[in-house]
């Protein structure tokens, strides 16, 4: 089964009319993406891009062939161009199944937003998934074989991708392709660096896919450190990293402060932008968690409130506890953390705050933190297959394809 991608673009396109963005002002020429409508075998048309006939031909294709045209979600925009001799475009209802003459089944997926999913199949049995953008299915069962393909709003609705994952209907060896494509992130290396993160990919307008054909995909890394200044959106990053991923255990090492507001309204806003399936752990205790391979993936927030809560637990704010055993007891527990790390079958995304460059604290106790943390950071980036520094909001990779 061939699906051709006519467009792969936000139902406004991108660039998006009239818009000074950034994104949308890199989004020109061979970037720009035309609103999603795919061309399935040449005989079924999901979704209409504004002029289909001519996308089709770009894309070295024709829809004299179409028998069958779909619509998955409600035109907003201006009236949809519908070329001589195809069919009326249709919606099929929730739940009802769809058989053409050229032996495609059509079965309408029930979403939890407004519009329909549509789950082909095709005469070689080779199976597809499409969702509308921002689109997620609605009681999904679970899944007694995954899709070949998924095409979804990956960057709109990671937790689409987490719940088909969840339903194991999105396996290590579907493909999954994002459209639906907006002016949210930069076009290019950046949008394909997040998209790679979630185990996802993009594909410019005209592109010819085949369901079924293996594809190698980097794996996901099991070991990612993230490193940034304060307010640097290095936890947004990690969040990120894993939001299209079920099950996460969110691991916050800043523990409780009672009576402290300020406190209390940035856990609370941490906890806001979590997907509602993650889980939340409040703890500093994470060797037993790295060592449970059966556990989801984590997310530890952050080293830096780690490092201080063991600090505090070894008294090494003190100079002569320092010297008298504090400096040895830190120094095991930091040893037994990044073994931890190193012998862990967990997918784990570490948060950590880079500190330093080149400010001297102005006490021995603001100087042995700053030393124990960059000592802490370098060692448990040497134990990541990824590791990246956030700066304003960007990501540089330090190590690894990320």
């Amino acid at each position: 089964m061939d699906v051709t991608l006519l467009g792969t673009g936000a139902p406004a396109g991108l660039p998006r009319p009239d818009c000074p963005c950034a994104a949308c002002a890199g989004s020109a020429g061979h970037r720009a993406r035309a609103a999603t409508a795919l061309l399935v075998d040449g005989t079924l048309l999901v979704d209409l891009t504004p002029g289909p006939a001519f996308a089709a031909a770009r894309a070295g294709r024709s829809l004299q062939g179409v028998r069958q045209v779909l619509l998955s979600h409600p035109q907003d925009g201006p009236a949809l161009e519908i070329p001589a001799g195809l069919p009326a475009p249709v919606r099929v209802p929730d739940g009802q199944e769809l058989v053409l003459i050229s032996g495609h089944r059509v079965r309408a997926v029930a979403l939890d937003a407004p519009g329909t999913g549509y789950e082909i199949t095709g005469p070689d049995g080779r199976r597809l998934l499409y969702l509308p953008p921002g689109g997620s299915p609605a009681g999904l069962a679970p899944a007694a074989v995954p899709y070949d393909l998924v095409l979804l709003d990956v960057v709109g609705r990671p937790a689409a991708l987490a719940r088909l994952r969840a339903a194991k209907a999105v396996g290590p060896t579907t493909d999954v392709v994002a459209v639906h494509l907006d002016h949210d992130v930069p076009p290019g290396p950046e949008l394909h660096r997040r998209l790679a993160a979630a185990g996802a990919r993009a594909e410019p307008d005209g592109t010819t896919l085949t369901a079924g054909d293996f594809r190698a995909v980097p794996d996901v890394p099991r070991r990612t450190l993230v490193l940034g200044g304060a307010r640097s959106g290095k936890s947004a990053e990690a969040e990120r990293r894993l939001a299209a991923f079920p099950g996460v255990l969110y691991v916050a090492t800043g523990g409780r402060r009672d009576g402290d507001a300020e406190w209390a309204a940035r856990v609370s806003a941490h906890r806001e932008r979590r997907p509602a399936t993650w889980h939340t752990a409040e703890t500093c205790d994470l060797v037993p968690l790295l060592a449970d391979a059966d556990g989801p993936p984590l997310l530890v927030d952050c080293l830096a409130l780690w490092l201080t809560d063991a600090m505090d637990a070894v008294d090494a704010w003190s100079d002569a506890a320092w010297a008298n055993g504090g400096a040895r007891e830190l120094a095991r527990r930091t040893d037994a953390l990044v073994a931890a790390l190193r012998a862990t079958r967990r997918t784990v995304v570490a948060v950590s705050n880079e500190v330093g460059s080149g400010v001297v604290p102005g006490t021995p106790a603001g100087r042995r933190f700053r030393d124990e943390l960059g000592r802490l950071n370098a060692a448990v980036s040497a134990e990541c297959e990824q590791a990246l520094l956030v700066v304003a909001g960007n990501a540089l990779p330090l190590r690894g394809d990320v």
